[in-house]
This record gives structure tokens, sequence and C-alpha cells, in this order.
């Protein structure tokens, strides 16, 4: 596992962009992006914007292959930038579009309520470029993640939609704390540490 440099910020993002652009059922990138025939651009601008902020509040990591990502974040370690808000007026007029916004601050609103209030690191997103799917890349990048946190004293923290990422978090030692039922797909919250 390699730490991401600025330079690998490309990279990255053409990496979450091939995971997750063909991906067209019910999650959180979907319910993020506006779904329309500009849907591809708006993940990668997603996916730019995540890169960043994970840059700048957290770390970004690659597999040794160089074909898998795992963006972290420190939430107490968040600020709200001049940089910060301009990326979130891109998101919300390039990526979300404007009509969306309220339903998308509604479900970070939610997400905030039921994660932990002292600090913790948060797994954002990972994801393998599409052709490597299915190698167990990403499960070898979760089983290097463990092995570089488990000596940490803060708690890991992540959030899902899907039963089959909930059963694999699960297998790895995560434990399951609380569980919502929105009117899109679930939120599984899980917890290592």
């Amino acid at each position: 596992m390699i730490k991401a440099k600025h330079s690998d910020k490309k990279r990255v993002a053409d990496i979450l962009h091939s995971a997750f652009e063909p991906i067209t059922q019910s999650n959180s990138i979907n319910f993020i992006v506006k779904q329309d025939k500009r849907r591809s651009k708006r993940i990668y601008i997603l996916m730019e914007y995540l890169v960043d902020h994970c840059m700048n509040f957290g770390e970004v990591l690659i597999s040794d292959n160089k074909n898998a990502c795992i963006l972290l974040k420190y939430p107490h370690t968040e600020k709200l930038t001049f940089k910060e808000v301009f990326w979130q007026i891109k998101l919300a007029l390039n990526c979300i579009g404007l009509k969306n916004v309220p339903k998308v601050l509604k479900r970070q609103a939610t997400l905030k309520k039921h994660h932990i209030k002292t600090p913790y690191i948060h797994p954002v997103i990972m994801g393998a470029y599409n052709e490597v799917n299915g190698l167990g890349i990403g499960v070898r990048l979760i089983k290097q993640l463990i092995d570089e946190y488990s000596q940490n004293e803060l708690p890991v923290i992540i959030e899902t939609t899907t039963n089959e990422n909930l059963r694999i978090y699960q297998r790895f030692g995560f434990e399951l704390f609380k569980e919502i039922k929105t009117e899109d797909f679930p939120l599984y919250f899980l917890r290592m540490n």
C-alpha cells in the first residue's frame, strides 16, 4: 500500500471512476450524482472532489500494483476553507444538480448524526479499475488497511448501502452498530476498535 501524492490525483480519480461508472443500481454514488446524459462526467467530478478532500483532511492509499485505492478522512480535522467552498459549489452545479442538493444535504446530515462524536478514521470510498474487478485486489487492500490501523487508537467507522459489502466488512472484523432504513436504500454503520 502506497500513500498517494498530489501527482497521483488523476490516477486515483480514474480508478474510482472506472470502478463506479458502470454501476447503475441504487447506491451512494448514484444517489449523489445527477442521472442524465452527463452522468459519467458528473461521476468523475465527484471522484476528483473526494480525492482532493481526502488528501486535505486524511489520506489516499493506492495498492502496490496501482490498480486500486482507498480514501480515508479524519473528520475531526476538517475545516471550511475557501477551496472547500469552491469545490462544494462546483459539485452542486456540475455533479449533483441544484434540484438534488436538498436531498444530498439531508442524507449528509443523517450520516453525520449517526457517526460517533469523538475522533475517528473514516474510509470514504474504495475501488479498483473495472477491468481488474473480482481479482481480490480490493480485499487485499482492506486487509492491508486493517493491518496498518489495527494498533491505532482511533476507531475506524465505515458505512455501506449493500448487504454484500456489509458481509465483507463483518468478515474483516467490523461490527454493525447502527442500521437505518431510508426511502432509497438501507444505511449500515460499522465500527472497528
